[in-house]
């Protein structure tokens, strides 16, 4: 561990939204934070989720879809749920220090349409994402 405060992004499968999560608090606030992302389940990097952070400059096609690791919870400083399933099955966390959020967004692997109304989605979710992390990073949370 560094000395830099841990932010662990949660969600479903940590394959979308936890990873354009990761990839944008590395881009935007790497130099401060501490950066992990975990899910309930691990479901792979989401082809999407990689191409869309792609558009945006941004490399997540060598991040790992995991589980969530109990002592990372323990040693977080922030544990950030960006999904509701996520933040109703999220382990009990037995961390005082540790500021709990839940950041709800759409799951764009769910949308359905054409090719082009689907990669709408991923932009937009990624959009809504980057402009948290931008305010997070910004206030220095």
């Amino acid at each position: 561990m560094t000395n830099k405060p841990l932010v662990y992004f949660l969600c479903t499968g940590n394959s979308c939204r936890s990873q354009i999560a990761d990839g944008f608090l590395n881009a935007l606030g790497g130099d401060k934070y501490e950066v992990k992302s975990a899910g309930l389940e691990a479901h792979g990097l989401n082809p999407r989720a990689v191409q869309t952070m792609k558009e945006a400059g941004i490399d997540i096609s060598n991040n790992t879809s995991d589980v969530i690791d109990p002592e990372i919870l323990k040693e977080a400083d922030y544990i950030i749920t960006l999904c509701g399933h996520a933040d109703e099955n999220c382990p009990v966390v037995r961390n005082d220090k540790a500021q709990r959020w839940h950041w709800g967004f759409d799951d764009p692997a769910k949308a359905t349409g054409t090719e082009e109304e689907i990669t709408a989605k991923f932009r937009e979710v990624r959009e809504s994402i980057k402009d948290r992390i931008a305010q997070f990073v910004k206030e220095g949370k």
